[in-house]
């Protein structure tokens, strides 16, 4: 039996899907820190270049893919679909197991999708310096690969426990060029202040987005790059569903459920919301699950309402669902997920009953995702691990009813670079938070 079902090169897409084009109610629009009105888009002009804040507030559903970063795309793009077939054995399940691997990328995760169109878009707006936060250093790596390939510097801001943790993606970040300061960091007013509180700080994606924001202000010819949460970022991303409907109709099946982890939202946002926007016009019936650390339970347990992005109240007023900007995530292992706020665009969907959300804790995912290596071969990332634990609870369900479901999931990066998680899994030393 077939398991991988491949697309050829001329299939990448040449287009991103806007999402925003089908919601049946508009988003709320972001607002001005001071004047809690909507925010127009000169104001962010300081950290965003032009072209990108239109993307950014773009109405159109479909936004051209540039030739250069096509041609970058073509690296590792189209990504394989895999059908886990050894994985559904070991689960005795009926249902039918697939996942879009993102793992192919010379990053080994989905972010360089739209790293890769971040540098290009800054480059030629004359940008001439990046400044970024990271987590558990996917993002980082991807944006300083990038980055080198359009010329550009790249200065990223680690939070410290995964600088800890994951000190191989931060020596690949080095090997591209970049420059990694472990957050909160003594470069900033903003990270000394917090050092001198705490020396011992764990940090978290708001405090290192907070440090990358004053960098930017304080540089010229610099602007911030984002790894998640906001709409042009979401929208980079939707080559991974748009490349999946169409291998899934090469396998000759259509999803019951799609399943993605979700910390910022951009990889649950990559695979579902090209799903979505069919369930929006064609009125399907698809299942569509974000998956999140218990730990970390934004959209399972936050409030959906206006918040800041960042820790030091620097950034627009976004309308999300958030466990406040102030919350300090426990160190678990998925450093991609430990992010108190989520993406409006998938917070949105959530409200609107397009999608819903599950939090798992981290013995389980470990579990699963080790289950997955012994059966599949590849290493999950612990980030990715959260999907395949609801895809292994839904393939249960299947084995219990005996219906025959039909599952994809969004293996959005490899974990060769986060094996001490699985050393500390492996050797019972991981506990839930």
């Amino acid at each position: 039996m077939q398991t991988r079902f491949d697309l050829r090169q001329a299939d990448i897409p040449q287009s991103w899907y806007n999402l925003l084009a089908d919601f049946p109610e508009p988003l709320p629009p972001p607002l001005h820190p001071g004047t809690k009105q909507p925010i127009p888009s000169e104001a962010l002009e300081a950290i965003f270049p032009k072209n990108l804040i239109a993307q950014e507030m773009s109405p159109d559903r479909w936004i051209e893919v540039p030739e250069p970063v096509r041609d970058v795309y073509a690296l590792w793009r189209p990504t394989p679909l895999m059908r886990a077939l050894r994985f559904e054995k070991a689960l005795q399940t009926p249902a039918h197991i697939y996942y879009k691997y993102e793992g192919a990328s010379p990053a080994g995760s989905h972010k360089p999708n739209t790293a890769v169109a971040q540098a290009y878009f800054n480059k030629i707006a004359g940008t001439k310096r990046l400044a970024t936060e990271t987590g558990a250093g996917q993002w980082g790596a991807s944006l300083a690969l990038a980055s080198k390939l359009f010329d550009l510097e790249c200065n990223i801001y680690m939070v410290k426990v995964s600088y800890q943790q994951k000190p191989y993606r931060r020596m690949l970040m080095h090997t591209w060029g970049a420059t990694v300061h472990p957050s909160p960091s003594d470069q900033t007013e903003f990270g000394r202040k917090l050092l001198a509180e705490d020396p011992n700080c764990p940090g978290s994606l708001g405090i290192a987005i907070s440090e990358a924001i004053e960098d930017t202000v304080n540089h010229p010819h610099t602007k911030y790059a984002l790894g998640s949460v906001l709409n042009h970022v979401c929208l980079h991303q939707t080559v991974i569903g748009q490349e999946a409907i169409k291998q899934m109709e090469l396998a000759g099946e259509e999803p019951d459920a799609i399943i993605a982890c979700c910390g910022g939202g951009s990889n649950f946002a990559g695979l579902a919301f090209p799903f979505i926007g069919k369930k929006i016009k064609e009125k399907k019936k698809y299942r569509i699950v974000a998956v999140e650390p218990s730990a970390c339970p934004t959209l399972t347990k936050g409030e959906l309402r206006y918040d800041f992005g960042d820790t030091a109240e620097t950034t627009p007023l976004l309308m999300m669902y958030t466990l406040g900007h102030k919350f300090m995530p426990p160190s678990i292992h998925a450093g991609g997920l430990r992010y108190h706020g989520m993406s409006p665009m998938v917070s949105h969907a959530l409200k609107l009953g397009l999608i819903e959300a599950e939090a798992y804790h981290q013995t389980r995912v470990f579990e699963v995702a080790t289950l997955f290596a012994r059966t599949e071969g590849i290493v999950p990332a612990p980030e990715s691990a959260h999907a395949i634990a609801s895809v292994a609870q839904e393939a249960i369900k299947a084995r219990e009813t005996g219906k025959n479901r039909v599952l994809l999931f969004n293996l959005s990066g490899h974990g060769l670079l986060d094996l001490s998680a699985y050393e500390t899994y492996l050797t019972g030393k991981m506990q839930d938070v």
